[in-house]
């Protein structure tokens, strides 16, 4: 399966890449902005393409051409400002959303935020990032596409353990970025997330029981 990584050169993005790649049964390509993102993937035996999210629908099209599914782990970071997030978090991902239609891939698995679905339970001084991922959210699950949507709590750099707790509606808790990226790797192994939304933090259950539990 090959499988477009958007975001590829941010933490998630890389681990998820890594995840695939040691799996041997995907084929992972890196969709980064600049040509030094694309000489350290080559480097590491990895594909990659160029492209923008502020850039045109065509553009996004161009780089999902010939792969089976796509992963979108891409986000402004905390350094940009309320635009930055609006035009990353939000049109960006919607524009992936468009260009997936566009060139008829139809896995799309959309990395979130814990109770992005919830507005009650938005953290006020991220309001911005959660109204981003409440509305990117809302538009792939209207799409025509096979969406799975995960919302990690607080992001770790650690190593993860492969225990988690997965569900509609979780307490805000945190999640190692190593096992969202194992997680990945399991939706994209089954069908059985497909068209399902959850909250991921670290918990008891191994992560394939705890996605058969969704």
């Amino acid at each position: 399966m090959k499988v477009l990584v958007i975001g590829a050169n941010g933490q998630i993005g890389q681990l998820i890449v890594d995840s695939l790649q040691a799996a041997g049964d995907f084929s992972p390509i890196a969709m980064v902005r600049k040509e030094e993102q694309v000489a350290a993937f080559k480097e590491k035996g990895l594909d990659s393409v160029l492209a923008d999210l502020e850039g045109p629908v065509e553009g996004l099209a161009s780089a999902m051409e010939g792969v089976d599914a796509v992963v979108f782990t891409a986000g402004s970071g905390g350094k940009t400002g309320d635009d930055k997030t609006l035009l990353i978090d939000l049109d960006g991902a919607v524009k992936c959303i468009e260009a997936a239609e566009k060139t008829g891939v139809k896995r799309f698995v959309m990395i979130s935020a814990l109770q992005a679905n919830n507005r009650e339970n938005w953290n006020d001084s991220l309001r911005p990032y959660y109204v981003a991922k409440h509305y990117a959210d809302r538009m792939l699950e209207m799409s025509s596409l096979d969406y799975t949507i995960i919302r990690p709590g607080g992001l770790l750099n650690e190593p993860g353990n492969g225990k988690v707790s997965a569900g509609g509606k979780l307490d805000r808790s945190t999640i190692p970025r190593a096992d969202v990226a194992e997680t990945v790797l399991e939706v994209l192994k089954t069908g059985h997330t497909i068209n399902k939304s959850f909250d991921l933090v670290s918990g008891d259950d191994s992560i394939a029981d705890a996605l058969g539990k969704i």
